[in-house]
């Protein structure tokens, strides 16, 4: 079980929207939309807070929801019988998650954040529901998650850091 601590008030998008425009890091997210784009976008988001060292994901565990880092930095570990491995840092602009989100398969890392971070969650369910709603844009979402996993699937070193 995660240590997340979901906010009880809606954070302003401006800010994801922002972090993932000016992010320059390999597993940027290429999402720009419209600010009625990212309005909708929001609607199906939730805002979640994590306090430095508290776990977002738990490796093994099977879950598929992704998060969108606006703020703060998170370290993906691999951990086995005999050690535990850091095997990349995430920071704002950045997605997690999108291994399982895809794969169906349980997580492949642990993650736990670095700092005090704030994530936007998108479930399953709540995916389905935008890409009935607005295929067009979960179109456009898809196609932005699967081009940060492709680019840590090329890169050797962050491969595992998929989750």
């Amino acid at each position: 079980m995660t240590d997340v601590v979901t906010a009880t008030t809606r954070p302003d998008i401006h800010a994801l929207a922002h972090a993932m425009r000016h992010c320059n890091a390999l597993d940027a997210v290429p999402l720009t939309l419209t600010e009625p784009q990212w309005q909708i976008v929001a609607s199906y988001l939730q805002p979640v807070s994590l306090q430095l060292g508290k776990v977002l994901i738990e490796q093994g565990v099977k879950d598929r929801t992704v998060y969108f880092v606006e703020s703060g930095t998170l370290t993906v570990h691999y951990e086995d019988s005999k050690e535990r491995i850091r095997i990349a840092v995430v920071g704002a602009g950045s997605v997690l998650g999108e291994g399982a989100f895809f794969s169906h398969l349980p997580r492949s890392a642990t993650v736990h954040a670095g700092s005090d971070c704030r994530l936007w969650c998108l479930t399953p369910l709540r995916f389905r529901e935008f890409s009935v709603r607005h295929p067009d844009l979960a179109l456009e979402l898809t196609v932005a998650m699967s081009a940060v996993l492709a680019r840590r699937m090329y890169n050797r070193p962050k491969r595992i850091a998929v989750t």
